[in-house]
């Protein structure tokens, strides 16, 4: 299978048991969840992301292409790629409507995951080419896959070399200076030298800054939610609709959009419609958001040193930048 990706280039994936996982329904579902949560939110700037696969399914093959690319075990390969499979329509925006999410921590995939992946074809797939599925459904057992912030690990750094490529936040040249300067050791993903590390770090602060824990994000986060929180409430939607996809949701709901003032508001304000504030003395909504940042491992003469160990101040901004951002939001209407 010839596939090209928007961070990785052109390559070809041969592996059978990643070819079926590829193909099947669960993987496929993803194509239509966006890897942010609603992307309209976002052509409100220049960015010209039409051209753009912004999905969960190709940061998912991202995550598998990573791995591979840096020698990663097959088992870690196939977590890689199934890592996100138990998201649900508008990804962590369902974190601010059912309450096994939390807005802070954005963890309802994780949390959602071990008992929606066993209902999928991905365990019959996983043990028919002699794979335990328990084991590759243990993200314990792989490192390199997933880590606790303020680590990297294969799923951090694709969302993020992604969300910079097609934010054109980065240039090609800087995108293959940092991957050129990453290096898979063992268990831990580190850089060849302090100047890459600290590029790839304030390149990880820009976004999150911007994209992951901004007022955009905040807007998008809050009003979606209450979109689908309504729509559930009203009976306009199923709670399993939820895990199809941000299309067939989209259009369940928006068949009542004519018959609903509310619905039709919430709508408007999630489509930038309505401006909305920050304004912590009057405001009709609190939000929060999950806040990112890495504090990247890098090679010292052989010696394997933290960013914030050569540059107290970056410590400061791991503590500062790990904490959930707040924001009031006002809407004009």
């Amino acid at each position: 299978m010839k596939y090209t990706d928007q961070v990785y280039g052109k390559t070809e994936i041969t592996d059978p048991v990643i070819l079926e996982l590829i193909s099947c329904p669960a993987l496929q579902r993803l194509k239509d969840i966006d890897q942010a949560g609603y992307l309209p939110i976002w052509k409100i700037s220049d960015h010209h992301i039409n051209e753009y696969d912004h999905s969960r399914f190709a940061h998912s093959v991202g995550v598998y292409l990573l791995l591979r690319n840096y020698g990663a075990p097959l088992e870690e390969q196939i977590a890689g790629l199934i890592h996100d499979v138990s998201h649900s329509a508008f990804s962590h925006c369902i974190d601010y409507v059912l309450d096994v999410g939390s807005e802070k921590e954005h963890n309802h995939q994780d949390n959602f995951f071990d008992v929606y992946i066993r209902k999928t074809q991905i365990p019959e797939i996983i043990e028919k080419y002699g794979f335990d599925p328990d084991y590759i459904f243990n993200d314990k057992n792989f490192p390199l896959e997933e880590k606790e912030l303020p680590d990297l690990c294969a799923d951090r750094i694709d969302y993020s070399l992604r969300t910079a490529t097609i934010f054109k936040v980065i240039n090609e040249q800087d995108k293959k200076y940092i991957l050129k300067n990453l290096i898979a050791e063992r268990t831990n993903w580190l850089f060849k030298d302090l100047k890459s590390a600290k590029k790839y770090a304030r390149l990880f602060f820009k976004l999150n800054k911007i994209y992951y824990a901004g007022l955009d994000s905040a807007v998008m986060f809050r009003t979606v939610g209450d979109w689908l929180k309504y729509a559930l409430q009203k009976g306009y939607i199923e709670k399993d609709d939820l895990y199809t996809t941000d299309k067939i949701v989209t259009a369940k709901i928006n068949k009542y959009l004519d018959k609903d003032e509310y619905l039709k508001l919430l709508w408007d304000r999630m489509n930038k419609k309505i401006k909305t504030t920050n304004n912590p003395k009057n405001y009709d909504a609190q939000v929060y958001c999950k806040s990112r940042i890495v504090d990247p491992l890098f090679s010292d003469k052989g010696v394997v040193k933290r960013v914030s160990e050569a540059e107290p101040s970056w410590k400061d901004t791991v503590q500062r930048e790990l904490k959930p951002k707040r924001y009031f939001l006002k809407f004009e209407k």
